[in-house]
């Protein structure tokens, strides 16, 4: 026989002992069923979608063992071979395995190429769903059918071109690649190069998936949560910088600069410092969690900013805050929840967070304008700078409703009755607007308003 030869596609037979040759060849005049060839064979040049009958199934060695078609074989060579388990499908008698092979004929000599390092193949058709493998650029997969499921998002949040196919890669994993990053081709038989890149490109990047792998938010967001003054509607805003891992389109989201880069790879440009290949773009890890984001604009003006990665998810700490206020308005509605003044009227609360104002007509309209009903909704969204906070416990924005027009919020800082049980007071002092930065009441009024509202029973 012919000395052991090995394809990446196939492995021929060699020299065996004489009696484990009689068993072999015993057992392989008994054909398991009849198979159909996923991924071509180099030598002799197979191409996808040919049946072959199958003699043995190792998963020791994880391969089959099939026969080489009559068309095939070169003259007086060998007629058996082994393929991987995973490049050929065991489908039972030779009709069915006709029947299809029929069916796959139209996708039989498709393969496709990777275009950018870590494209995904997931476990479902959906780009939500578990990825199962991380192609790299340049490499070769085969296309086994194209296949229904939910379009792929950009980072502008419009639908990629493209669709769903279900693949194999030539190690012998199976499963749903988005085909906006592939190029398709055909292939028949022989060889099949596979172009992994560089030496460089292979070799895992560890900085550069922890980049892929995390939520970058503006430094801004990284000083807000620090400090504890959270803007919630600063938040909801989701302002951040998404490197585009599976898609290949990075985009900036920020207040007044929403831009996208299409890129075919990141590449590394020094240590951690990467070029998104195609653009003007760039990026350098600062720290494990600073990231700074560089870019040239058409006029050659160079911009760069810093975001951070945050420990909890930006909805997470929404809702934390959330909470954190409703607790405070809670306190407040729990002290009452009516309160009234001899000369400024009577401030009613709601469970549900509005809230009723009756008789301020000394309020009018220095503070309260004229153009408002005596009532509306509470937020409890504002915080006090350290160096007025001594007299206060909180602060909070009482927004009246319009008469035929849009309302108008009012802002206090406030504390409760404490010094004994049986205080049970509520004190509100007027803030001018001009006195507030963003969420944080940085001073008090020069001659403050201040209002004594003591219980009522209701």
């Amino acid at each position: 026989m012919a000395s052991m030869m090995r394809t990446m596609g196939g492995r021929f037979w060699g020299v065996l002992p004489a009696a484990l040759i009689i068993v072999l060849c015993s057992s392989c005049t008994r054909a398991l069923g009849w198979g159909m060839l996923l991924w071509s064979i180099e030598e002799p040049a197979i191409p996808p979608g040919t049946i072959l009958p199958v003699y043995i199934r190792s998963n020791i060695d994880q391969v089959w063992v099939v026969g080489i078609p009559e068309q095939y074989r070169s003259k007086g060579g060998i007629d058996k071979f082994e393929v991987p388990l995973a490049q050929l499908e065991l489908v039972g008698g030779k009709k069915a395995a006709q029947e299809r092979a029929a069916a796959f004929s139209e996708y039989a000599l498709i393969y496709a190429e990777t275009l950018q390092d870590g494209l995904p193949i997931r476990e479902s058709t959906d780009n939500s769903s578990r990825r199962v493998y991380r192609l790299k650029r340049g490499q070769i997969i085969k296309i086994l059918a194209r296949v229904e499921g939910t379009p792929a998002i950009s980072a502008t949040g419009e639908p990629l071109p493209g669709d769903w196919y279900l693949t194999l890669t030539e190690d012998g994993v199976s499963g749903y690649c988005f085909s906006y990053r592939l190029r398709l081709f055909e292939h028949a038989g022989g060889i099949l190069a596979l172009n992994t890149g560089t030496e460089e490109a292979e070799q895992e990047d560890t900085d550069l998936e922890r980049v892929l792998s995390l939520t970058w938010s503006p430094e801004s967001y990284g000083t807000m949560v620090s400090s504890g003054w959270i803007d919630t509607e600063e938040l909801a805003n989701h302002w951040r910088c998404l490197p585009g891992r599976d898609d290949g389109i990075a985009r900036i989201y920020l207040p007044n600069l929403d831009r996208t880069f299409s890129y075919t790879r990141i590449r590394a440009v020094g240590n951690r410092a990467w070029q998104f290949e195609g653009t003007p773009l760039r990026m350098s890890l600062r720290s494990d969690t600073t990231l700074q984001v560089q870019y040239t604009e058409g006029s050659g003006a160079s911009r760069s900013m810093m975001f951070t990665a945050l420990a909890a998810d930006v909805d997470d700490i929404i809702i934390q805050e959330t909470e954190r206020r409703n607790a405070l308005f809670q306190a407040i509605y729990n002290q009452g929840p009516v309160f009234s003044s001899a000369n400024y009227g009577t401030l009613s609360f709601s469970p549900e967070g509005t809230f009723t104002w009756t008789d301020y007509n000394l309020l009018t309209p220095q503070i309260i304008p004229a153009r408002v009903m005596g009532g509306g909704s509470i937020d409890m969204g504002l915080f006090i700078a350290p160096s007025i906070a001594g007299p206060y416990q909180g602060a909070f924005s009482l927004t009246f409703n319009g008469i035929g027009g849009p309302g108008v919020t009012v802002d206090f800082l406030y504390t409760l009755g404490q010094e004994s049980a049986d205080d049970q007071g509520f004190r509100i002092e007027y803030v001018p607007p001009e006195n507030i930065n963003a969420v944080t009441i940085t001073r008090r009024a020069a001659s403050p308003t201040i209002i004594y509202f003591h219980r009522t029973e209701w």
